[in-house]
């Protein structure tokens, strides 16, 4: 399901080179079993195998990525309701709607952005891109991601920086598709150390209250639990790290085999979905697992807003691995 190009970037046209595939500029990294598909738009992780077996749900070089799979999701992950929030200036702003059934702004402004490539080797890779200003978000951000593939799975760094005038909001996440093993989501076991989850409308999915996982016992995952028919798609919270101060969360197929994902304290929120969709070949194939910044809405909450003033960085960091 992943391509057999070594490790490589195509070039621009314009320069003489070859056309860039419609999911971008590709990158292929390699360390032992593990073999990492990066793409440029959106500084996406396309493919992630170990000993041939997908860990993420992959798609093809020359397609257009499909539900946000593995798109790196900033300045904001999740949603801003409404597309509407006041900054810190008392300023309302309005970003476009880019979930229109919901009528939200979804996942930020540079998954659909052309990255480009920095550096690219055999084990790592940087991809960097500028955040002009605009109306809803105006101020000017440059972003770079890092991969790198090592004896522990592929570890992604995300730093961004402030490089206008204005203190501005951020928020940042990861967007994959974990695969177990064979079979769905509903065969599959998932831990997660989360003891609290934000409840949402039905209808929009607009944020509401905190609850404890005690007062929803089919979302209290601290103890493996296998997902069956649960049908998830919300934000956890209040996360046990665990070795090396790292939250860990696994899925695992019922061969023993899966795959983990670990983050550590400057991503306290983590969104899970279950996937289900109405068309048969994407329902349930892959369980989305984000590490976020902060919850859903946070533009408008406040709440784990990272605000970073003019020259100032945030970086976080995650790693997924065969488990």
């Amino acid at each position: 399901m992943t391509d057999s190009t070594s490790p490589s970037t195509t070039s621009d046209p314009d320069a003489g080179g070859a056309p860039l595939p419609v999911s971008g500029a590709p990158v292929t990294l390699v360390h032992g079993p593990y073999r990492a598909e990066l793409a440029g738009v959106g500084a996406t992780l396309r493919a992630l195998t170990h000993d041939g077996r997908d860990l993420v749900v992959p798609f093809d070089v020359d397609a257009v990525r499909p539900l946000f799979r593995g798109a790196l999701l900033a300045p904001w992950p999740n949603r801003v309701v409404d597309g509407r929030y006041v900054d810190d200036d008392g300023v309302e702003r309005q970003l476009a709607v880019s979930e229109v059934e919901r009528g939200h702004a979804l996942h930020g402004l540079v998954a659909w952005a052309e990255w480009q490539v920095e550096e690219a080797g055999p084990t790592r890779a940087s991809f960097a891109t500028e955040l002009a200003p605009s109306d809803g978000y105006p101020w000017r951000l440059r972003l770079r991601a890092e991969h790198e593939l090592g004896d522990e799975g592929l570890t992604t760094t995300v730093t961004a920086t402030n490089v206008g005038v204005g203190t501005a909001p951020y928020g940042v996440a990861p967007h994959p598709y974990l695969v177990a093993g064979e079979g769905r989501v509903d065969d599959w076991t998932l831990t997660l150390p989360a003891a609290s989850w934000l409840d949402v409308t039905d209808d929009r999915l607009v944020p509401l209250d905190l609850h404890g996982v005690d007062e929803k016992p089919e979302f209290d995952f601290r103890a493996s639990r296998r997902l069956g028919d649960t049908f998830v798609d919300h934000a956890f919270t209040d996360l046990e790290p665990g070795e090396g101060g790292l939250v860990r969360a696994t899925v695992v197929a019922a061969d023993g085999r899966g795959v983990a994902m670990t983050w550590g304290p400057e991503l306290p929120w983590v969104q899970v979905h279950t996937a289900d969709r109405p068309d048969p070949a994407d329902d349930r194939v892959g369980l989305a697992v984000e590490p976020m910044t902060c919850p859903p809405d946070a533009f408008s909450s406040g709440t784990d807003l990272v605000r970073l003033a003019p020259g100032e960085q945030h970086t976080a960091a995650w790693t997924i691995s065969a488990a």
